[in-house]
C-alpha cells in the first residue's frame, strides 16, 4: 500500500501530483526527476532521495517499506549494499537502530531473515 509516514507528507503530495502514487513508480526516478520535484513544491530533494532509495530496496529486494526504511536508517542505501553485507553484522546494527527507534514494542529481526534478504538481493540481476 502507498503511504508514507507522516513526516513524509510533503513529499508525498508532490509525488502525487507528479503522477507517483505507487513504489515501483518511485523506485524508476532519475536524479534529475528528483531535483526537479525538489525545485517545485515543498519537498526536499534530500528526502525524496531517501524515499527512491526506500522504494528500490521494497521494488528489487521485496522488503516491506518498514523493513526497508529501517535498513536505510542502518546505512544500507541499495540491494547492491544489502548483497554485500555481512548478516552478524548487520543483525548487530539493525538490533540496536531497531532498539532505539522502537524500544522493544516490536519483535526484532533474526539473522535468518536477514540471511533472507541479503540472499534475495545477492539473487538480484545486476544491470
Amino acid at each position: 500500500m502507498w503511504q508514507l509516514p507522516i513526516h513524509f507528507q510533503r513529499e508525498q503530495r508532490q509525488l502525487e501530483l507528479a503522477g507517483i502514487d505507487d513504489w515501483p513508480k518511485l523506485a524508476e526516478l532519475k536524479d534529475q526527476d528528483l531535483r526537479r520535484l525538489g525545485r517545485n513544491g515543498g519537498a526536499s530533494e534530500a528526502r525524496l532521495i531517501k524515499l527512491r532509495g526506500q522504494a528500490r530496496l521494497v521494488v528489487e529486494v521485496g522488503l516491506e517499506p518498514a523493513d526497508a526504511a529501517l535498513l536505510l536508517y542502518a546505512g544500507i542505501a541499495s540491494s547492491a549494499g544489502l548483497a554485500a553485507s555481512d548478516p552478524h553484522q548487520l543483525l548487530v546494527q539493525m538490533g540496536r537502530l531497531q532498539r532505539s527507534l522502537t524500544g522493544m514494542a516490536s519483535p526484532l529481526l533474526d539473522l535468518a531473515t536477514l540471511r533472507s534478504w541479503i540472499l534475495r538481493a545477492q539473487r538480484r540481476p545486476t544491470n
